[in-house]
Protein backbone atom coordinates (compact mmCIF):
# COMPACT_ATOMS: atom_id res chain seq x y z
CA UNK A 1 0.00 0.00 0.00
CA UNK A 2 1.67 3.38 -1.09
CA UNK A 3 1.37 6.80 0.96
CA UNK A 4 -1.29 8.02 -0.66
CA UNK A 5 -3.46 4.55 -0.37
CA UNK A 6 -2.77 4.66 3.61
CA UNK A 7 -3.72 8.29 3.81
CA UNK A 8 -7.23 7.87 1.67
CA UNK A 9 -8.00 4.74 3.86
CA UNK A 10 -7.28 6.84 7.29
CA UNK A 11 -9.42 9.45 5.90
CA UNK A 12 -12.61 7.14 5.07
CA UNK A 13 -11.93 5.74 8.06
CA UNK A 14 -12.32 8.92 10.41
CA UNK A 15 -15.58 10.01 8.06
CA UNK A 16 -17.28 6.59 8.89
CA UNK A 17 -16.16 7.25 12.50
CA UNK A 18 -17.65 10.91 12.38
CA UNK A 19 -20.76 9.23 10.80
CA UNK A 20 -20.87 6.82 13.46
CA UNK A 21 -21.22 9.55 16.16
CA UNK A 22 -23.46 11.87 14.42
CA UNK A 23 -26.10 8.97 13.84
CA UNK A 24 -26.10 8.21 17.75
CA UNK A 25 -25.91 11.99 18.71
CA UNK A 26 -29.34 11.75 16.80
CA UNK A 27 -30.74 8.47 18.02
CA UNK A 28 -30.05 9.64 21.60
CA UNK A 29 -31.92 13.07 21.03
CA UNK A 30 -35.12 11.63 19.09
CA UNK A 31 -38.38 10.49 20.72
CA UNK A 32 -40.82 8.11 19.17
CA UNK A 33 -44.61 8.81 18.82
CA UNK A 34 -47.18 5.79 18.25
CA UNK A 35 -50.43 5.00 19.35
CA UNK A 36 -51.90 1.45 19.86
CA UNK A 37 -55.30 0.32 21.31
CA UNK A 38 -56.15 3.70 22.08
CA UNK A 39 -53.16 4.69 23.63
CA UNK A 40 -50.75 7.42 22.62
CA UNK A 41 -47.27 6.04 23.07
CA UNK A 42 -44.17 8.84 23.44
CA UNK A 43 -40.64 7.19 24.60
CA UNK A 44 -37.36 8.63 24.76
CA UNK A 45 -34.21 6.97 26.50
CA UNK A 46 -35.74 4.56 28.98
CA UNK A 47 -39.00 6.23 29.67
CA UNK A 48 -41.86 4.69 27.67
CA UNK A 49 -45.13 6.99 28.54
CA UNK A 50 -48.89 5.75 27.29
CA UNK A 51 -51.48 7.95 27.72
CA UNK A 52 -55.52 7.98 26.72
CA UNK A 53 -55.67 8.94 22.69
CA UNK A 54 -58.95 10.16 21.32
CA UNK A 55 -61.85 7.74 20.83
CA UNK A 56 -61.23 7.46 16.90
CA UNK A 57 -57.23 7.71 16.10
CA UNK A 58 -56.28 5.00 14.12
CA UNK A 59 -52.92 6.31 13.91
CA UNK A 60 -50.47 9.05 13.59
CA UNK A 61 -48.87 10.09 10.46
CA UNK A 62 -46.61 12.84 11.04
CA UNK A 63 -44.96 15.73 13.38
CA UNK A 64 -45.38 18.60 11.75
CA UNK A 65 -43.75 20.38 14.68
CA UNK A 66 -41.99 19.56 17.63
CA UNK A 67 -41.43 22.51 20.57
CA UNK A 68 -39.87 21.46 23.59
CA UNK A 69 -43.00 19.37 24.81
CA UNK A 70 -45.86 20.67 22.32
CA UNK A 71 -46.51 18.76 19.14
CA UNK A 72 -47.89 19.31 16.57
CA UNK A 73 -48.86 16.24 14.67
CA UNK A 74 -50.97 15.14 11.53
CA UNK A 75 -53.17 12.07 12.89
CA UNK A 76 -55.64 9.78 10.85
CA UNK A 77 -59.09 9.58 12.74
CA UNK A 78 -61.96 7.29 11.71
CA UNK A 79 -64.51 9.84 10.86
CA UNK A 80 -62.53 11.81 8.34
CA UNK A 81 -60.77 10.05 5.02
CA UNK A 82 -58.02 12.98 5.54
CA UNK A 83 -55.63 13.23 8.31
CA UNK A 84 -56.22 16.33 10.98
CA UNK A 85 -53.72 18.55 12.79
CA UNK A 86 -53.68 17.24 16.30
CA UNK A 87 -51.61 19.38 19.43
CA UNK A 88 -50.31 17.15 22.19
CA UNK A 89 -48.54 18.82 25.38
CA UNK A 90 -46.24 16.80 27.08
CA UNK A 91 -45.72 18.74 30.11
CA UNK A 92 -48.70 18.64 32.18
CA UNK A 93 -48.36 14.61 31.32
CA UNK A 94 -45.10 14.33 32.25
CA UNK A 95 -45.79 16.85 35.68
CA UNK A 96 -48.81 14.12 36.53
CA UNK A 97 -46.17 11.57 36.35
CA UNK A 98 -43.87 12.95 39.00
CA UNK A 99 -41.38 13.87 36.32
CA UNK A 100 -39.34 17.02 36.02
CA UNK A 101 -40.34 18.06 32.26
CA UNK A 102 -37.42 20.54 31.46
CA UNK A 103 -34.71 18.17 32.39
CA UNK A 104 -36.86 15.42 30.34
CA UNK A 105 -37.42 17.47 27.45
CA UNK A 106 -34.01 19.40 27.23
CA UNK A 107 -32.44 16.72 24.95
CA UNK A 108 -34.70 15.81 22.72
CA UNK A 109 -34.60 17.58 19.11
CA UNK A 110 -36.62 15.62 16.68
CA UNK A 111 -39.45 13.18 17.49
CA UNK A 112 -40.72 11.07 15.00
CA UNK A 113 -43.76 8.60 14.01
CA UNK A 114 -42.87 4.79 14.55
CA UNK A 115 -45.23 1.92 14.78
CA UNK A 116 -43.80 -2.07 15.30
Amino acid sequence: MTKEEALHCFKADKQTKKNAVAALEQKMSEAILSSAEGFTAFSFGDYHIRFRAPYSLERYVDVVKWDNGYLVVLAKYAHNAEPEEEYIDLKPILEGLYIDSVAFLKPIKNVRIAYA
